[in-house]
């Protein structure tokens, strides 16, 4: 998932690799050309984490640790003469003299500055979300890292704050005509981005080896940093969120078609994978009904079986989903899983994976709570390969009711949540950067595309079914054909919501309708959609391009395909997009 970070841009769920190596397959760059393309890649990089020292501590490079861009008009004059600098370099490369790999990264780095001066410059969301701006955010990761020792953490946090009022200054500046789900979603993030300047670095500051002066400097501006945060959230809540002039969190049909294009890359446009959605919707009900009649005599014996298809599918799947986790048991639970999957990947061959790269599951930080994403990855940098990747899993509210709360667990039903984990962590999300990490280039990783990333969490859960996993039972298949149905309407809602005015009563049907979710789930989808756009669509796009490489491949390469071959070539090339790794190989 990527998020567009002030000044310019970053990646939520980085991969990784060594920063040694750029050219393909770590061998001597083909031609003249490449070589010259390697030397301005390397500069572009070390160039860009001086525009973005966030950017550049969010994929594990921490040298401008310490400093703090102020998202200003100035600023935002400094990108674009970047962004034009650097995209006038790359008019002087030409695909025909590059190799494929430089190709790709070359299509890479000139769609990743156009779209720096699109969200600048067009999609203004720098206007419009005050949740952009979140200092504590970013001080939580300097905190919770292990790049440098504490100390060093501590000296570089208390410069970077040190300007934390300038900082918030500027975000109100910026804020204008803005949504109000992102103005109440920057209230919710930023009180929780306030709780990291409180006894955690408190305590932090008391064990550490600061003199006793550097310690009462840091305790000076951690209160300057609490009231600069405060500041704006009394800003938020007093004088944005009591007004009327708020805009739509829609941003209509040719916003959406460009910003698809530029965050996804896909082969299919964003009508045609609408289109594909809606079919694909159809072929899963069709699965389900079939599955559905086949478990009905064993789950509800004694009833008359219905005839409609969607009545029968509820009643199979309302059985199916009353094994759950306990309420205060959910992130425990998934904790249990982990190792069962590792085993079921070696023991089939599925893919070679390293015990090495750690991976902890965690409680989601406060601060990163509130989007409507239950579950996420957190992925080391490109230059912190050996840094520990968090499984974030976000534990029930307390302020849940008990019918909430039953809710939201039977959707994440015992079926459901090995699917989850599987997407997730292994041999999804986690795994996925893991090989990233392995991707000769650079470029590949720090632009990494968020549809083959998601794509590929999506594909491998298909994939672990189809090897055999769950005991190819209709249980886990028609629950797995319910949590595919989700990823296939969340492309349907998103373009739906942001481009034809769909209300929250239809989604909601449609959701819990169609997609059998349930309300809470439904109604958190409704929430998320209408705090991003685009994103809930790569899932299905990715998926969807993914399994039609597969199918190629195996007709190109008849019985000598292999499915542990294709599974390690395809993530070999990084999180490039799926359609230029296609390219590659399929031209092999």
């Amino acid at each position: 998932m990527k998020l567009r970070y002030l000044p310019l841009l970053a990646l939520a769920l980085p991969a990784c690799t060594s920063p040694s190596t750029n050219s393909t397959a770590g061998q001597p760059a083909a031609t003249p050309a490449d070589a010259r393309f390697d030397r301005f890649k390397n500069q572009f990089i070390l160039d860009l984490w001086k525009q973005n020292p966030d950017y550049a501590s969010s994929q594990g490079y921490h040298k401008y640790d310490s400093l703090l861009v102020i998202p200003s008009e100035e600023q935002r004059k400094r990108d674009a003469a970047f962004v034009a600098q650097n995209l006038g370099a790359l008019a002087g490369f030409t695909l025909d003299s590059l190799s494929p790999n430089n190709q790709i990264d070359l299509h890479l780095l000139t769609n990743e500055l156009r779209s720096e001066r699109w969200y600048a410059d067009t999609l203004k969301n720098w206007q419009w979300n005050p949740a952009t701006y979140n200092l504590g955010a970013s001080v939580g990761d300097l905190l919770n890292g292990r790049h440098y020792k504490l100390d060093r953490r501590l000296r570089n946090i208390s410069d970077k704050i040190s300007q934390a009022g300038a900082y918030y200054g500027a975000a109100k500046a910026n804020i204008s005509h803005p949504t109000r789900e992102h103005a109440e979603l920057a209230v919710a993030q930023n009180e929780g981005g306030l709780a990291v300047f409180g006894s955690a670095l408190a305590d932090s500051v008391r064990k550490s080896g600061l003199s006793d002066a550097e310690k009462q400097l840091l305790q000076q501006r951690i209160a300057g940093a609490q009231r600069a945060v405060q500041g704006y959230i009394d800003f938020l809540k007093k004088d944005v969120l009591t007004g009327s002039g708020f805009r739509s969190f829609r941003i209509g049909k040719d916003l959406f078609a460009r910003k698809f294009a530029l965050d996804i890359q896909s082969r299919y446009s964003a009508a045609e994978v609408l289109q594909l959605a809606q079919q694909h919707k159809a072929d899963l009900l069709h699965d389900m009904g079939r599955r559905a009649a086949r478990l009905f005599p064993k789950y509800c014996a004694g009833q008359p079986m219905p005839k409609d298809t969607l009545q029968l599918i509820r009643k199979v799947i309302d059985q199916l989903t009353l094994k759950h986790a306990p309420r205060e048991g959910f992130v425990d639970a998934v904790k249990r899983q982990i190792p069962t999957l590792i085993k079921f990947v070696n023991d089939h061959q599925l893919l070679t994976q390293d015990p090495s790269k750690p991976l902890v599951v965690r409680e989601t930080p406060l601060y990163m709570r509130g989007s409507g994403a239950g579950a996420s990855v957190s992925a080391p940098g490109p230059y912190d390969t050996k840094a520990n990747t968090y499984y974030n899993v976000e534990p029930l509210p307390a302020s849940w009711t008990p019918a909430q709360a039953e809710s939201y667990l039977r959707e994440y039903n015992d079926y459901t949540l090995q699917i989850l984990n599987i997407h997730e962590a292994i041999p999804g999300h986690y795994t996925q950067l893991v090989y990233a990490n392995r991707s000769p280039s650079l470029v590949k990783s720090i632009f990494g595309n968020g549809a083959m990333i998601e794509g590929w969490a999506v594909y491998s859960e298909r994939m672990m079914l189809e090897s055999g996993y769950g005991g190819n039972s209709d249980e886990i298949w028609l629950l797995w054909d319910k949590w595919n149905m989700r990823s296939t309407l969340n492309a349907v809602v998103d373009n739906l919501i942001q481009t034809q005015n769909a209300s929250e009563k239809d989604v909601v049907a449609l959701l819990t309708g169609a997609g059998f979710q349930e309300e809470a789930e439904a109604r958190n989808k409704w929430h998320r959609a209408t705090l991003s756009q685009v994103q809930l669509s790569s899932y299905f796009t990715g998926y969807t391009e993914i399994v039609a490489l597969r199918d190629e491949m195996k007709k190109k390469e008849g019985s000598s395909f292999n499915l542990k071959n294709f599974n390690e070539q395809f993530l070999s090339y990084g999180s490039a997009p799926v359609k230029y790794i296609s390219q590659l190989m399929l031209r092999r």
